[in-house]
């Protein structure tokens, strides 16, 4: 009799995790210069390998395009590992307050990583390298329909990793993953976070394990094109941003909301640019294929605009790039204001930037609140009204939001995790990266005395990098023992002691009674 997919696949999830807690119990105990050599040997296979995963996520999952996809498997390895190298997560990482307050980095643990089938690759392996960075290990879980190339990624950076010196077991990834062997890994004892990037109801399923996770929300994010904006750029960004790896990335352009002023003049650049149009039973057809059962239908997702149209039976010429469609409303009533994960727009029309910051609102409200929003204008002052009031973490000002959002084009912080904070149901509203993967602890001095006397009352140490304040304290430990260099030796005689001067009192071979007190008044901290 065959045993259940299901309970295969959390017996696994269960295995994997105690492997990878063991090896993390040796990982844990390494250097940073070990934890680095491992970091930048596992980046570098994976950049490696980045043209051959992103054939094979294509092949698998028949998401994005091929070209879109190296960029994205290079920018989750060395993008990410230029941003993370410097960082100090072995032992003392900073002292703050002149001395009184000394941080100390501790693993989390082995981190549950839930990778999807838009991103099966590229997501992977950034999250394997912030978290061993940080000296976690990790437990991936593929989505279903792209097991084979996560597996593969993940086994590139394994490979680089062990070579390097890491402990064998380090990484893992379910060969079965089902959502209740997900949910056993997320609930396993020996798992400490979740990672979770994917669905919604999986990202809930994160929040709801009873562990700590960092979770990530929809995007639908607007693109809104003020009056004073450089128009031309604007659209050529928005295009660019809605079909790069054909908009699976949740932080594409899903609308336009353009200044009546300069409305005409945006229609006609898209178009020049490889926009199309629908309008009447076009666009009630596009809208019918966008929304299966009330939700996005998965079959659209990161599919070319061309094959997107002959789905919805539009005749559009080859050279289309996106389609758009002209919208008043936002809701379930219009099937384009939500997130469509695919090269299609809706395009609004407002008078003025107040009303266009109403109708962004909207759109974040209805599917993205706490994650993306893009504004092209040439004026600071409104830049600045609607970053100080737009329910969106990321605002980004003048560029790609796709790949803005991620750090690839702006100074964000590179990633493929983007926290919607508390009002998209995360707890962190922050690109997540390996500072996010540890502990820090605390060691705190006292500042304002109770009682008195002398104490040692900071952690100051002269001319001392943080990352040598284990090898200086050994020294001085050492130093202090005064201890002489032992080599071991067997003798079947006992040599008579050497007694004092003083009082003839033995204090063992060849030492004074003043060699003794030296010793004992250097013995302080």
């Amino acid at each position: 009799m065959a045993t259940d997919k299901d309970l295969i696949s959390i017996q696994e999830a269960r295995d994997l995790a105690k492997a990878a807690k063991q090896a993390q119990m040796e990982f844990k105990h390494y250097t940073q210069e070990q934890v680095d050599k491992i970091s930048k040997a596992m980046a570098d296979a994976g950049y490696a390998a980045a043209e051959t995963l992103a054939k094979m996520a294509v092949e698998e999952s028949g998401f994005g395009n091929y070209k879109d996809k190296i960029i994205k498997n290079q920018f989750g390895t060395k993008n990410v590992y230029e941003s993370i190298k410097d960082l100090k997560s072995v032992g003392v990482i900073a002292t703050e307050a002149n001395g009184k307050i000394l941080k100390i980095a501790e693993p989390m643990g082995v981190v549950a990583a839930l990778v999807p089938s838009t991103n099966p690759t590229s997501t992977a392996m950034y999250k394997i390298l912030i978290s061993l960075k940080c000296r976690n290990a990790i437990v991936l879980s593929p989505h279903p329909r792209t097991v084979n190339c996560t597996s593969v990624a993940a086994k590139i950076l394994s490979d680089a990793a062990e070579k390097a010196g890491a402990p064998k077991g380090l990484i893992q990834c379910m060969k079965t993953p089902t959502v209740e062997g997900t949910e056993a890994l997320m609930r396993d004892r020996d798992v400490a976070i979740t990672l979770a990037t994917g669905s919604n109801p999986m990202v809930k399923a994160a929040y709801s394990s009873g562990k700590p996770a960092y979770g990530v929300g929809a995007g639908n994010v607007p693109a809104f094109i003020e009056k004073t904006a450089n128009y031309k750029k604007a659209v050529a960004d928005i295009i660019y941003g809605t079909t790069f790896d054909n908009g699976t990335l949740c932080s594409s352009e899903q609308s336009i909301i353009c200044d009546r002023t300069i409305a005409d003049k945006v229609v006609e650049e898209c178009k020049s640019q490889g926009g199309y149009f629908v309008a009447g039973q076009e666009k009630e057809r596009l809208g019918k294929l966008i929304l299966k059962d009330g939700r996005i239908n998965p079959e659209i997702v990161g599919k070319a605009a061309t094959w997107i149209a002959a789905q919805a039976g539009i005749k559009v010429p080859e050279t289309t790039r996106v389609l758009i469609a002209e919208c008043e409303e936002v809701g379930k009533q219009e099937p384009l204001s939500v997130e469509k994960l695919s090269p299609i727009l809706a395009f609004y029309r407002v008078d003025g930037w107040l009303e266009g910051c109403h109708k962004c609102i909207d759109l974040l409200h209805f599917g993205g609140v706490g994650h993306t929003m893009v504004i092209h204008s040439g004026d600071m002052d409104i830049i600045m009204k609607f970053a100080l009031e737009k329910p969106a973490f990321r605002i980004l000002v003048n560029t790609v939001s796709s790949i803005g959002a991620v750090g690839y084009t702006t100074a964000l912080a590179p990633a493929l995790t983007l926290g919607p904070g508390t009002w998209g149901g995360s707890i962190i509203s922050e690109n997540v990266t390996a500072k996010h993967m540890m502990n820090v602890k605390h060691v705190a001095f006292e500042t304002n005395p109770i009682n008195p006397g002398n104490t040692i009352n900071s952690a100051k140490m002269q001319n001392t990098p943080h990352d040598s304040y284990m090898h200086e304290i050994e020294e001085r430990l050492k130093a202090r023992a005064g201890n002489p260099v032992y080599t071991q030796t067997f003798t079947h005689a006992a040599k008579e002691p050497v007694k004092t001067q003083k009082d003839g009192f033995s204090f063992g071979n060849n030492l004074s009674e003043d060699d003794v007190k030296k010793i004992m008044n250097n013995f302080k901290f």
